[in-house]
């Protein structure tokens, strides 16, 4: 500085100029030393790191690419330059100082946060990232670091030690709990669901509440986002998995089986005793062969031991429509291929209802795959539908304009 304004005094200018054209000409120089500085490390030094990591492959550092570690590193070559060099404008050394302090904290705080961000996507690359997310604790870490670079940056400027103003912190608490409040609770959340391992990524959960069905896609320190069946994504606060109920269907896929829970409505008038031309007709059924025969004689054997009357037809024990199609499906379902015969497996009778009588089937599907158990389950009750006539039995249905054309129809042939 004192060479150019020198040399400018002796070439004849004014002191005033002088002064002023030599701190203008540093400032070009310093500028151009900054973007040289700046160019060093972006096209030369960064491109020489990219080239290492890919051709050695490091899957790490692939990861610091991704999130600009380096690059957002590099920027503070500039600053170093600047703040070496502030000496030669002593009347505003202080003011380039602090301002390259500042710049440097915050470039500071951002290759933190891109680190730490780093960091969590290469934990989610193990599988154990869906049973303990660590995204929550990434968050709770990154606020720290801002909150701490946030208040070196004021005692920079104020001119305080950093010291004094945490100790002023207290009675800002308050403050600080009312303005953090989610953060605070989702912090207490995603240690609750962590440590409890009620929620992973990739669960199947279902909270009305929030109108959320679907699988779990992301959980943070806030929020956990659930993408439902329709592709809309549902945002929920992570305290309130904590503070409501949910269901999560985590345990049905694990067990290997998914449950069918569904009855068929039989018409209370078409239930009656067995004829011997229905036990006959039954025999020729493959699933009920050894059973009729077997019930037979049992029922014989007791009737004969209490010398039941058998002119009357509700003396006595006798096979009905109704059992009879029951254990048709029991066996039925014992032997389909589909059905998880490790687990319960019920076809039971429910409390009679103004629309007929409930028949229930009670099983699970060996395959959790909501396609596979949805054409599992409309197979078995095509087959239901459709085997119910040979028992005598009909399926209750309310009377459709069909049936009231075949109505009038059979009146108006009957008066003719």
């Amino acid at each position: 500085m004192e060479f150019i304004h020198n040399l400018l005094v002796e070439r004849g200018m004014a002191e005033p100029y002088a002064t002023y054209l030599s701190n203008t000409i540093m400032s070009v120089l310093l500028i151009g030393l900054s973007v040289a500085a700046n160019f060093v490390a972006k096209k030369i030094v960064l491109k020489i790191i990219t080239s290492i990591i890919t051709k050695h492959r490091f899957a790490w550092g692939h990861v610091l690419l991704k999130r600009k570690v380096f690059q957002k590193l590099s920027h503070i070559a500039p600053a170093l330059i600047i703040y070496y060099f502030a000496s030669i404008f002593p009347n505003y050394q202080a003011i380039i100082e602090k301002g390259v302090d500042i710049y440097i904290i915050v470039v500071g705080m951002m290759v933190i946060d891109a680190f730490l961000n780093a960091c969590n996507d290469i934990y989610n690359t193990f599988e154990i990232s869906k049973i303990k997310p660590i995204r929550g604790y990434i968050q709770v870490i990154t606020i720290f670091v801002f909150v701490i670079g946030g208040i070196i940056i004021i005692a920079n400027l104020i001119g305080e030690s950093p010291l004094i103003l945490l100790s002023g912190l207290g009675a800002l608490s308050a403050v600080l709990m009312l303005i953090f409040k989610d953060s605070i609770l989702g912090l207490v959340a995603s240690v609750q669901l962590s440590s409890n391992d009620m929620v992973r990524v990739g669960d199947w959960i279902e909270m009305p509440k929030y109108n959320a069905d679907g699988d779990v896609i992301d959980i943070s320190l806030n929020t956990v986002k659930v993408m439902n069946f329709d592709k809309t994504i549902t945002t929920i606060p992570s305290y309130a998995l904590i503070s409501d109920s949910f269901r999560n269907w985590r345990g049905m896929r694990q067990s290997g089986g998914r449950r069918i829970k569904r009855s068929v409505l039989i018409d209370k008038s078409s239930i009656c005793f067995c004829t011997d031309e229905m036990l006959e007709r039954f025999r020729r059924i493959h699933y009920l062969t050894d059973y009729i025969e077997s019930r037979e004689q049992e029922i014989a054997a007791y009737n004969a031991l209490n010398r039941i009357d058998k002119a009357m037809e509700v003396n006595g024990r006798q096979l009905t429509n109704i059992g009879v199609f029951r254990i048709y499906m029991k066996y039925y379902l014992q032997q389909h291929p589909h059905i998880h015969q490790g687990m319960t497996l019920l076809v039971r009778q429910l409390a009679p209802v103004e629309n007929g009588l409930p028949l229930e089937i009670y099983a699970f599907v060996n395959d959790t795959d909501w396609g596979v158990y949805e054409s599992v389950q409309a197979d078995i009750f095509d087959h239901i539908f459709a085997a119910i006539p040979s028992f005598g039995l009909r399926v209750f249905q309310n009377p459709t304009g069909h049936d009231l054309k075949q109505v009038v129809r059979a009146e108006v042939m009957s008066g003719r």
